[in-house]
């Protein structure tokens, strides 16, 4: 039987765990209900995949991430390692026949959306796979009070009722004490159990927050003055274009990124940056999950996040190889106004509330009593345009209607293409020879993709039509065509949002919103408001101090490289620079008053923010004052 460590070196080619890796990986060995709080890019994934391969049976993962599930089953298929997943979007003989190859397969991994978990198939199915580990990524969003609740994530603990002796291993990039807690209760850990979180220290990592008027000159002198790769998050998917427009204009190589592009265009700048074809990278919070990339050295958020969570999980991107790194928020005080109106706006009264959801069941047409299990596309902007709405009201709705367990809406839903043949071995022979038009690509299919006869296989029309010879649009026709003469069930990729109804549309004004639970949302949002405004405004803590007492309750040293510590360093006085200040300052406002300029100008070597510190303690000493004609006088 391999170690952990063989394992590692054997398919991921390092010769040592990172940091608490290994402590976490000997804790599930040992069966321990386990909660790991690693931040983005240390490696989360590893500590799942370890310990159930070292084991008999298959790792069932939760996660919400569509696209992360997607590149995770890529990656571990490249590595030769056996997996599938289970998400929103696929059919029902999909779902079945992954579910089968679970149950019956060689398969170690299996990555399930959380929705998932409560269908009729799934249930059905759940006892014949032998689980070994139940991993539960993003696992903050079990909390109702946390930044990013998710309902579905509430009946997670049910599968505890299928595999009582099965370990649940936790993760999550950042938790407060609270949503600790809450994520051990209600994932019901054992008696046996333990937790781990990495140190909040990251002696390389240098935050600052500069309040400003204009942020564009501040971003290009950052840029130019720290080189190296770089992301910039912006609230906006017009933004995004804005900056990167800006920076390219300034002759830095940037591109754009957000949720709303094809994923083909996404991949291929997510490619270009990891490969440092691209410096810049300006986007949407959609970007990052799943990346590690080391060699970051600036991460600026151009606007302001709405919670310290978000923030702290974007800015650890930066300095993952222990470098000199830096991570810069923006801010004008307008924007933090703007923040506090985001509380009405996040949490609307009931009657906008049940007019948005009836608005959204006329625009969806659907009759009462109807919809429930039932997926629609749906384009938030011309619904808000057509019904005269705020889209941010509408989103936030939405949100709500999620969180109360009346749908589900996928943003940034994405399906990939599928291929499944739909004949048997000897009737596509029969086929090819009736048909040898069709011959290359079906051979192409063939070579390309194992198991295409059993279940459908994800398909790169890229890849394909360049290992077949042809063109993507040719080859998507010949696909189409395939599919119309019976051989193939060819679904093209889909990234239409979608709306998913988990209950019957019921009539407006018998519409139940548990009020009592926004309620408590609205102060958790409120509180996490007040953390991140002052942690932008704060220029006497340090920063690392700041986020550490925040998530951990940990009061950690200062960092001495924050913008903070530098200004506290910068104003340390000696007692012979102080004596040195004062005396000169009396002499000067002895026998008349003087102005402040005027004592700047005259000592010319000294740092014009020691000689305000000087003339502060000794006003509040009352041994000097100031007169509302700005005159300073000497007692």
């Amino acid at each position: 039987m391999l170690e952990p460590q063989n394992l590692l070196k054997k398919y991921w080619g390092y010769d040592s765990f990172r940091p608490l890796q290994g402590e976490i990986i000997d804790s599930v060995l040992a069966g321990n209900d386990t909660l790991a709080l690693l931040p983005t890019g240390g490696g989360k994934s590893i500590c799942f995949q370890v310990p159930s391969l070292l084991n008999e049976g298959i790792c069932l993962v939760i996660s919400p991430l569509i696209a992360l599930m997607k590149d995770q089953v890529s990656n571990l298929k490249k590595k030769g390692i056996p997996a599938l997943s289970v998400y929103s979007g696929m059919s029902f003989i999909e779902v079945k026949k992954t579910l089968q190859n679970a149950a019956y397969g060689n398969f170690k991994f299996l990555y399930v959306s959380p929705e998932r978990l409560e269908t009729e198939l799934f249930i059905e199915y759940l006892p014949l796979i032998k689980v070994n580990l139940i991993a539960v990524d993003e696992a903050h969003c079990i909390s109702q009070w946390g930044y990013d609740f998710r309902p579905s994530y509430l009946r997670i603990a049910a599968l505890r009722e299928y595999f009582p002796k099965v370990p649940v291993l936790a993760l999550t990039a950042s938790a407060t004490l609270e949503v600790q807690k809450d994520i051990r209760e209600k994932l019901l850990f054992g008696k046996s159990q333990n937790t781990f979180q990495q140190s909040f220290n990251r002696p390389n990592l240098s935050y600052s927050a500069f309040q400003l008027f204009s942020k564009e000159n501040k971003l290009l002198t950052i840029l130019k003055k720290v080189p190296g790769s770089g992301i910039v998050y912006c609230k906006t998917r017009r933004r995004t274009k804005e900056v990167a427009e800006l920076l390219k204009l300034n002759g830095i190589v940037a591109d754009y990124y957000h949720a709303g592009l094809a994923s083909e265009e996404r991949n291929k700048k997510q490619e270009d940056w990891i490969n440092n074809k691209t410096r810049i990278i300006a986007c949407t919070n959609a970007f990052g999950m799943g990346i590690d990339k080391p060699d970051v050295r600036t991460v600026v958020h151009y606007d302001v996040p709405d919670a310290l969570e978000n923030y702290y999980q974007e800015a650890g991107r930066a300095g993952r190889d222990g470098k000199k790194a830096y991570a810069i928020l923006l801010y004008s005080e307008a924007e933090l106004e703007e923040l506090k109106k985001q509380v009405a706006v996040r949490f609307p009264s009931n009657s906008v509330i049940k007019k948005v959801y009836g608005d959204l069941c006329s625009f969806l047409q659907l009759p009462s009593n109807s919809g429930e299990g039932f997926s629609y596309d749906f384009d938030l902007n011309t619904f808000a345009k057509n019904f005269k709405l705020d889209a941010y009201t509408v989103n936030s709705v939405l949100k709500i209607l999620e969180q109360e367990e009346l749908i589900t809406y996928s943003e940034q839903f994405f399906m990939p293409s599928t291929v499944e043949f739909s004949i048997d071995k000897q009737h596509l022979n029969d086929f090819e020879k009736s048909y040898p038009k069709y011959s290359d690509v079906v051979k192409g299919l063939l070579r390309s993709y194992d198991g295409i006869f059993d279940f459908p296989s994800f398909v790169n029309e890229n890849e394909l039509a360049r290992f077949v010879g042809i063109g993507k649009e040719r080859l998507m026709q010949i696909l189409l065509e395939l599919k119309a003469l019976g051989i193939i069930n060819y679904l093209p990729q889909k990234e239409t949002p979608q709306i998913y109804f988990l209950k019957n549309r019921v009539k407006t004004d018998e519409l139940f919103i548990n009020q009592k639970n926004i309620l408590k949302r609205k102060e958790a949002f409120e509180k996490r408001l007040a953390v991140i405004t002052h942690f932008c405004v704060t220029q006497n803590e340090c920063r690392s101090t700041m986020i550490s007492s925040y998530f951990s309750g940990q009061h950690l040293p200062p960092c001495g490289i924050c913008d903070n510590c530098l200004r506290n360093k910068q104003l340390m006085i000696t007692s012979e620079e102080f004596n040195f200040i004062s005396g000169e300052i009396k002499k000067m406002a002895h026998k008349r008053a003087v102005t402040s300029k005027m004592i700047i100008e005259n000592l010319p070597s000294v740092k014009e923010n020691k000689i305000w510190k000087v003339l502060k303690f000794l006003q509040e000493e009352n041994l000097a004052s100031v007169g509302q004609d700005g005159l300073i006088k000497v007692k």
